[in-house]
């Protein structure tokens, strides 16, 4: 399997890939051509293939691809069976959501702990989670050692938090904080979601769609 000169655009397309593989098993396909895929997924059937050679190459020529074998390839490409210890900061709307929500186990984590500073919020269930005062936070990492913190806390406090967490052994973000967290730290990786930004890209194509 190809480490570490694997393009971001080509990882970012795999949880895509897992996504309609995952449709196909529930529906009962068993194979499906890179042409096939292609017109499914909006992408060309050479894009499929050169991203798939990237790790080595699943498919048979004349045969297609096993969709079940697939599925189960880019599982582990993404290390979805590792169920790496997460821990969510900033129990609001936005943090609860993703608390409810969100599918942890599928995508290769268990959330383990929620923490707020705010007192109204500690001790409310989120999920069978009793939110944590901040107050306990690197205690808690130092007990617990969750590898990624989700970040849904106000930007003046993402930089902050952050190194404080790196200090704890947090090996990675994925921060709603509205800020871009930039961390000059090796082996930190760090996704910076911004809602705004999508729902204002799809107004410019809305708006393009009028001219």
């Amino acid at each position: 399997m190809a480490k570490g000169n694997v393009s971001i655009s080509v990882i970012r397309r795999l949880p895509r890939y897992h996504r309609f593989l995952k449709d196909l098993l529930a529906s009962g396909t068993v194979r499906i051509s890179s042409g096939d895929l292609s017109a499914k997924m909006g992408l060309t059937a050479s894009q499929i293939r050169q991203d798939l050679n990237c790790f080595g190459g699943f498919g048979q020529q004349g045969y297609g691809y096993n969709v079940k074998d697939l599925y189960e390839q880019i599982s582990r490409i993404l290390g979805l069976d590792k169920h790496r210890k997460a821990i969510l900061l900033g129990a609001g709307n936005l943090g609860r959501a993703i608390a409810l929500h969100m599918d942890f186990a599928s995508r290769g984590f268990t959330l383990i702990g929620i923490f707020d500073s705010n007192p109204v919020l500690v001790g409310m269930d989120v999920g069978g989670i009793a939110v944590q005062n901040s107050a306990g936070l690197e205690e808690f990492c130092r007990q617990n050692h969750p590898d990624v913190a989700i970040l849904c806390i106000p930007k003046e406090a993402a930089q902050r938090t952050a190194a404080m967490l790196i200090q704890h052994g947090i090996r990675g973000f994925w921060n709603f904080s509205h800020y871009d967290l930039t961390l000059d730290y090796d082996g930190i990786a760090v996704e910076n979601v911004h809602l705004g930004d999508s729902l204002s890209t799809l107004c410019f194509r809305v708006n393009e769609l009028e001219q």
